[in-house]
């Protein structure tokens, strides 16, 4: 029987790679057509636009956008009382974690030198959070982006999210919204959203940074908006990589492969493996564990088309495999994997041995989940409070240290070509 994920041996390697890193390649040429028709729409009409929108695509018609404190009270006594002590739990670890983050400015004086130098930090005054609403919602997503908001010292968080076709915003964000010290929230989703958060209507404020994940749509309507407005990632789909020796459990790779294939047909599990034993055993598992869950028919169809198990030739080679892909969860399933994740240069979040399975990180340990795919761990991170601060250059001199330099600076300004420049240091006769 053939295999429901593929096994791909050394000479396929070098394709899959590549076929794995442009699956997020997708034609946003329609998709803009459509966004910028929005954006024009939301700038123009406003709170309008908005409630037409949610009507079109939410079907449901809202005189009042904002969420009032009677339904987030209302919220808070109907969520059942283990999961408010999960949220509550889980906030308290993703605290600890970026309080870390913290970081302050600096100030130094040149010695022997009346020249003072520094950077100022302070956060962003106003973010904005997209949260995916409607059959899917995330809490887990309203703490990621929310706390490390809270922590940086954003002053005012806005936070959006589609409604239910009742008109209500699941209970479970709400309370995640409030705990976490959101500041407002409103009943507004997709591309228009977005534009709100950007340029500002009647009832939700401009703001200066927006993040959070969301559709296609949501994704261009950031790029759209982008340098407007910060934002944080232009997220792809998900993906996990795991690295196992011949010592790992087939079961919990399955399983955790599984995990990651049921966001969408579009996430990517991938096994690297020297074993080939173990990577028919996993094989195997894949196929007993997907029958008996629920989102099956995107777990085979994302398993089949996207997921592989690559058989390499040395744990040298999976490592090496694994920092050209730069995934954004790499689970280390080895005997050693307090060595392992020294060697690894590329990947988004790093989970260590056979009980620290991706999930953990989602939900609870205290790290952001909120991390870079398609091999852009190669060169972007996790976010973080550093995304709600920004950096302010301080440059101080007196007569005496300006008259020191004035040389220096005039030669590099008249070999720019920068004559103003120079002007600008011999004017003061020094």
């Amino acid at each position: 029987m053939k295999s429901m994920v593929r096994i791909i041996k050394e000479k396929n390697i070098p394709n899959f790679i590549t076929d794995l890193q442009n699956r997020n390649a997708q034609d946003y040429n329609n998709v803009y057509e459509i966004v910028d028709k929005i954006l024009e729409d939301v700038k123009t009409n406003k709170d309008a636009a908005l409630k037409k929108y949610t009507y079109e695509f939410d079907k449901v018609y809202l005189e009042n956008l904002e969420v009032t404190q009677e339904e987030i009270n209302e919220a808070f006594n109907t969520i059942d009382e283990k999961l408010l002590d999960t949220i509550k739990k889980a906030k308290e670890n993703i605290e600890i974690f970026h309080m870390k983050q913290k970081r302050t400015g600096y100030q130094y004086k040149t010695e022997g030198k009346d020249i003072l130098i520094g950077q100022l930090v302070n956060p962003i005054e106003k973010a904005g959070i997209y949260i995916p609403g409607g059959k899917a919602a995330y809490p887990s997503t309203v703490l990621m982006n929310a706390i490390p908001a809270k922590i940086a010292g954003v002053k005012e968080i806005i936070m959006i999210t589609p409604p239910q076709k009742d008109g209500k915003i699941k209970d479970s964000i709400l309370v995640a919204a409030s705990l976490a010290g959101v500041d407002r929230i409103f009943k507004v989703g997709g591309a228009q959203g977005v534009v709100a958060l950007a340029y500002g209507t009647e009832s939700i404020p401009k703001v200066y940074k927006i993040t959070g994940p969301g559709n296609i749509f949501v994704a261009a309507a950031k790029r759209r908006v982008s340098g407007f407005v910060g934002i944080d990632m232009i997220a792809g789909p998900s993906e996990i990589l795991i690295i196992a020796d011949d010592k790992a459990n087939p079961e919990y790779i399955a399983a955790d492969m599984i995990s990651q294939a049921e966001h969408d047909e579009m996430a990517a599990s991938v096994l690297i493996t020297y074993s080939l034993s173990l990577a028919e055993k996993v094989a195997k598992e894949l196929e007993k564990q997907v029958k008996v869950l629920k989102r099956n028919e995107i777990i085979e169809k994302s398993l089949t088309n996207q997921g592989a198990i690559i058989i390499a030739d040395s744990m040298k080679q999976c490592i090496d495999l694994a920092n050209e892909i730069a995934p954004e969860h790499l689970e280390l399933l080895t005997v050693n994997p307090f060595e392992i994740y020294k060697s690894i240069k590329n990947a988004g979040a790093i989970f260590l041995g056979e009980y620290s399975p991706e999930p953990v990180g989602d939900y609870f340990a205290g790290p952001n989940h909120t991390l870079p795919t398609s091999s852009t761990a190669k060169f972007s991170s996790a976010l973080s409070v550093d995304d709600f601060i920004k950096k302010t250059s301080l440059i101080y001199y007196s007569r005496k240290a300006l008259e020191e330099s004035s040389d220096d600076i005039i030669r590099f300004a008249e070999n720019e070509g920068l004559t103003g420049h120079a002007n600008a240091i011999k004017i003061r006769g020094l």
